[in-house]
């Protein structure tokens, strides 16, 4: 089985081009990704990972996904090679997008940076129009 499920933080904006032959989307970009460990005396280190996503789920990423925001990734890896116009060969491992998530709740992301006002996120720094003081005000 070939299933690799990431979470990390966006190194980049999604990158979108599209196919010489059908004129189909693709979206690249890459995930900082956190490794579990940390040995003693170092700082954390991070993998970066290549991603690639396809038609609607590429769409949907160089839409809303944005340099800086946490995302999670679900997908399957990868290998290809190609002869450059050198005749040197090439070879890339990356994972291809299945399924993508935002991994961080609205106000983290408005925190970093990750959403701005063109997708929908409220407004920072100003009062909300809803309040409630209890959870009795709630109508359900």
């Amino acid at each position: 089985m070939n299933k690799v499920e990431l979470l990390g933080r966006l190194t980049r904006d999604p990158e979108v081009r599209y196919t010489q032959t059908n004129n189909t989307l693709v979206a690249s970009f890459s995930l900082a990704v956190n490794r579990r460990f940390v040995r003693q005396g170092e700082e954390r280190q991070a993998d970066f990972i290549n991603i690639v996503a396809w038609s609607k789920l590429g769409e949907f990423c160089s839409k809303y996904f944005k340099k800086g925001q946490q995302v999670a990734i679900i997908g399957r890896i990868q290998t290809r090679t190609w002869d450059d116009d050198q005749g040197q060969k090439h070879y890339v491992t990356e994972v291809v997008a299945e399924e993508a998530y935002f991994a961080e709740g609205r106000r983290d992301a408005e925190a970093s940076g990750g959403f701005d006002n063109a997708f929908g996120a409220m407004p920072t720094g100003g009062e909300s129009d809803f309040e409630t003081t209890s959870n009795d005000d709630l109508p359900f």
